[in-house]
């Protein structure tokens, strides 16, 4: 009788399982009528907007600076900064605002509907198409287009790091070199900052 261990091991039928495919997290929101997403990494918080603090020399899509628990940041209206509509317009009554991070800073950014987190392969993100990029000022901030399953659309994914020029970064309130400008800033948002109980 032959040795048990000199015979073959037995060929499985079975496939090796495949690898899980990557896949990435967005915060999405309307921006005009498209919808656009972050990803959530890069997403401190959403909160509903505080009060906004206008300060002056400072570009129209930049509406003021507010203080989101204790931190004081600028609050950017991308509408406008993508020219989705007029600029000039106020803050309206009631918005949200989702609290983003740089290394350098942190936006918040106004939308104007209750942001959803979304899920999706990362394969599913496409570099936009050169003719988009070259076609206007707001193609420049894309990450990519991120095509959803069957027939529900794309969104439109933004790169935080290039929201931002560099010279826009050093207007923003706070990021002023002297210490009296931030500290103006930071008494500003304070002082008109609602309580706890309103």
């Amino acid at each position: 009788m032959a040795d048990s261990a000199s015979r073959p091991a037995p060929i499985s039928g079975r496939a090796a399982p495949a690898a899980p495919e990557a896949v990435v997290q967005l915060i999405v929101f309307r921006l005009g009528d498209e919808d656009y997403g972050i990803r959530i990494e890069q997403v401190k918080e959403v909160t509903i907007t505080p009060e906004v603090v206008k300060m002056p020399k400072t570009p129209p899509f930049i509406k003021g600076i507010t203080n989101l628990r204790g931190d004081i940041i600028a609050v950017v209206d991308l509408e406008e900064r993508f020219q989705l509509r007029p600029a000039g317009r106020p803050v309206p009554e009631f918005s949200y605002t989702l609290a983003v991070e740089a290394p350098d800073y942190t936006l918040g950014l106004i939308v104007r509907e209750v942001p959803r987190p979304v899920t999706i392969p990362v394969s599913a993100i496409e570099p936009a198409p050169e003719f988009v990029q070259d076609s206007g000022q707001r193609e420049k901030y894309l990450e990519g287009i991120a095509k959803l399953p069957g027939q529900q659309g794309v969104i439109i994914v933004l790169d935080m790091l290039k929201l931002l020029t560099p010279s826009e970064i050093m207007r923003l309130p706070g990021q002023a070199p002297s210490h009296g400008g931030r500290a103006a800033a930071k008494e500003a948002a304070a002082t008109n900052a609602p309580s706890a109980g309103k």
